[in-house]
């Protein structure tokens, strides 16, 4: 993945993932004191863990690979002791959910996907559900997952459907009311899907690089436009996380750096 910005209500982050022991940061997060950044890394080495040079500027890491295989509770216990005392995890949700059982009697593998992430205890952030892009809201299933997740998880979670069925007035209403933020991505799949929606208080920004996703650098001028949204929301309050996934071709890590930079600009 990318690099993160976020805003948690105690103090700013920007962090970035690697691919080692430990999933290298991606993003950066507003919320405490002053922004830190994460981003994921081949070049990681056992020697020189990521959190060894970000130290400071790290606040946040989104866990991808929770999306593709399990991890055990004791996994997520060591990476939470892991890191400096400041940094937050995002997770993703696994696919066996979203994409395989497609939100349908999943309640057996969310009770156990849960208590493996509880390895983090308070350095558990947003747990993020990204919907595959033909996944339509289907009453009756998809409201009845959010609502039995959102029965088990009291803090953040963060959704980002990928169909047109969801941007309703009815499905922000929703998820308004079970306080989960919808993701503001970049490329947009959908018209609007690049606005964070549901819950306004917690935003979560994933830029994946455009024109070609997941290796384009973005421009100063957009890093620039997106700072003054990230500051914005900040300022007013609202839980803000950016996630810069562009790291194909390695930019995510310069895209938050620069970020979190113009963000302290304004802050």
């Amino acid at each position: 993945m990318g690099t993160l910005v976020t805003n948690h209500p105690q103090h700013n982050r920007l962090s970035n993932e690697h691919q080692c022991s430990l999933p290298e940061p991606h993003g950066l997060d507003l919320s405490r004191a002053a922004p830190s950044l994460l981003k994921d890394s081949p070049h990681c080495r056992p020697r020189s863990p990521w959190w060894s040079w970000s130290g400071k500027a790290i606040a946040a890491v989104e866990i991808n690979s929770s999306f593709y295989r399990p991890h055990r509770t004791a996994t997520y216990e060591r990476w939470a002791a892991s890191v400096p005392e400041n940094l937050l995890f995002a997770v993703k949700v696994p696919k066996a959910i979203t994409h395989e059982l497609r939100l349908k009697d999943a309640d057996d593998q969310l009770d156990c996907f849960l208590s493996e992430v509880s390895g983090l205890g308070p350095k558990l952030g947003p747990l993020l559900v990204q919907l595959p892009p033909s996944l339509r809201f289907e009453d009756g299933v998809a409201d009845s997952f959010l609502t039995e997740l959102r029965a088990r998880v009291q803090g953040s979670i963060v959704c980002e459907p990928r169909h047109a069925s969801w941007f309703t007035p009815e499905v922000e209403a929703l998820l308004a009311e079970l306080r989960i933020a919808r993701v503001a991505a970049d490329p947009a799949p959908i018209p609007g899907a690049d606005e964070p929606g549901g819950w306004r208080r917690l935003s979560y920004y994933r830029l994946h690089g455009s024109p070609r996703i997941y290796y384009s650098a973005y421009t100063t001028e957009y890093l620039a436009a997106t700072a003054e949204v990230l500051a914005r929301d900040a300022a007013a309050g609202v839980e803000t996380w950016c996630i810069f996934d562009n790291t194909a071709a390695f930019a995510a890590t310069r895209n938050a750096l620069t970020t979190r930079s113009l963000v302290q600009a304004r802050l």
